[in-house]
């Protein structure tokens, strides 16, 4: 399908290389803000470049009737002002209702771009009137058992060292209790894992991770080496 092309006559904000990269990005994270929220939200990405095609990514558009390169709202122009005159102005959630009347809560939030312009406009709006047993639908693991999945485990930590030790001490005791694994093996097969969860990206990791293995530094500088050159991407 042809996708359409809209012409700026008179562009409102002329934005620059980044300020367009910035854009991007956000249209880029709002696919995933979306399928985390759930088919309750309405996201939108507007662009100042265009006021009458502001809009350049949106999300559950069927809530207002609107799509990519539909125009800006009044209320949108309206709160852009204020913006624009008060910087500090507190982002704060509003109820507001659609044009067939079903209720939203919803919250704007200014983009800002190079040289500290506003250059687009994050909008989020709940649709008030979902039915609950939906909304939660949406939420919860599907009960299809061939599309169960293991669910992840997070550490949430307050400092690296906390979070070296967590993911090291998990990974001993699952490397220990492998017998297909050889006792000469078993810090080659740690340093390997860890490797694999990025911790050695984290600062003083090695250290860190061979003065708990009883290892020399060099030891898993030279195992990580190892894993980089045998790496299919190298």
């Amino acid at each position: 399908m042809k996708k359409e092309v809209f012409i700026m006559d008179n562009p409102f904000l002329k934005l620059t290389v980044t300020d367009r990269q910035i854009l991007n990005s956000y249209a880029l994270m709002l696919n995933g803000l979306g399928a985390y929220l759930g088919d309750g939200y309405e996201l939108v990405l507007h662009s100042l470049e265009s006021l009458d095609h502001s809009v350049i990514k949106i999300i559950n558009g069927h809530f207002t009737g609107r799509k990519e390169g539909s125009p800006i709202t009044d209320l949108a122009l309206k709160m852009l002002g204020e913006l624009e005159q008060d910087p500090s102005r507190t982002v704060s959630p509003y109820f507001n209702k659609s044009s067939s009347d079903s209720m939203l809560r919803s919250c704007t939030i200014p983009i800002t771009g190079e040289h500290g312009r506003i250059i687009g406009l994050l909008c989020i709006n709940f649709h008030m009137e979902m039915p609950l047993s939906e909304f939660l639908q949406g939420m919860l693991p599907s009960q299809d058992s061939s599309s169960v999945t293991q669910a992840s485990s997070e550490t949430f930590s307050d400092n690296i060292d906390d979070l070296i030790l967590f993911s090291l001490t998990e990974t001993k005791e699952s490397v220990y209790n492998d017998p297909g694994i050889s006792s000469s093996n078993k810090n080659k097969e740690i340093i390997f894992r860890l490797y694999q969860q990025g911790i050695f990206n984290l600062k003083d990791a090695v250290i860190k991770v061979a003065n708990q293995l009883n290892i020399s530094k060099n030891t898993v500088y030279m195992h990580i080496r190892n894993f980089k050159v045998s790496s299919p991407s190298n």
